[in-house]
């Protein structure tokens, strides 16, 4: 029974490995890939040899920084027609960005984090940079994972905020008790607000998408500058984030 242990322990690594990468579009040093896990210097720098060798990472030997790699690219393309859901966003994402101005977004869960898919920008000159492709967060942090938090069923909720810890690298706001603050302003007005807690003048606004069991499985978020999410505004915002989240789950639908 020890071998599927091991197995299984080797594939959360690569797992973790692959997730860190994707995260730094720019690259990442191995030492820097090392600190985003946890693991050994030694044991990162193997891991990412072993799936340089198979393609699945890229080592830029000049600069010293891994990316994706090329096999990756090519599996995900065949997985694309069973998976890929994001054009049923894409004219959404763009309206919303034409609409506010904003920056818009199409998250997805998975598991107990949000993975940004598409990034749409909009006319406003001054923009957060807190949300890009491939960027994930944890359920609660940010808007997107709040509005998918906040309406999941309440022992789900229980379950995750007892074991999150979210204050260890999100900051005293990110507390279960403020989060359940959060979540019950969400669930009264139906989408999700984050007041600059991640970055400092950096606002955002998410609504849930659901999947056809009525579950939250992907949000529309947008992100701003404070002076552009002033209360008087924030239901407007709101509203129209609710439309298109509503828009987007009926194409899902049809799907």
């Amino acid at each position: 029974m020890a071998d599927p242990v091991r197995g299984a322990q080797l594939v959360s690594r690569v797992g973790r490995i692959l997730r860190a990468v994707s995260e730094h579009p720019e690259g990442l040093t191995a030492a820097a890939a090392a600190h985003a896990t946890g693991f050994t210097r030694p044991t990162t720098y193997r891991l990412l040899a072993s799936l340089a060798a198979e393609g699945f990472v890229d080592h830029d030997t000049a600069r010293g920084r891994w990316f994706l790699g090329p096999e990756l690219y090519l599996l995900g393309s065949l997985a694309a027609d069973r998976y890929d859901i994001t054009e049923a966003a894409r004219e959404s994402v763009r309206l919303i960005a034409q609409q506010t101005g904003e920056s818009a977004f199409f998250s997805a869960r998975r598991g107990s984090e949000t993975v940004c898919l598409l990034r749409e920008e909009g006319s406003f000159p001054v923009r957060s940079f807190v949300l890009f492709e491939g960027v994930r967060f944890p359920l609660g942090v940010a808007s997107a994972g709040l509005a998918m938090l906040s309406f999941l069923p309440g022992a789900e909720v229980d379950d995750y905020l007892a074991g999150a810890a979210l204050t260890e690298r999100w900051g005293p706001r990110h507390s279960a008790p403020e989060i359940r603050d959060r979540i019950r302003a969400t669930r009264e007005t139906g989408y999700a607000v984050n007041p600059a807690l991640i970055l400092e003048g950096s606002w955002g606004m998410a609504a849930a998408v659901f999947d056809a069991s009525g579950r939250p499985a992907w949000a529309l978020s947008i992100t701003g500058i404070e002076s552009r999410f002033r209360p008087e505004r924030q239901p407007e915002l709101g509203r129209l984030l609710l439309d298109q989240a509503h828009e987007v789950g009926r194409r899902l639908a049809e799907r």
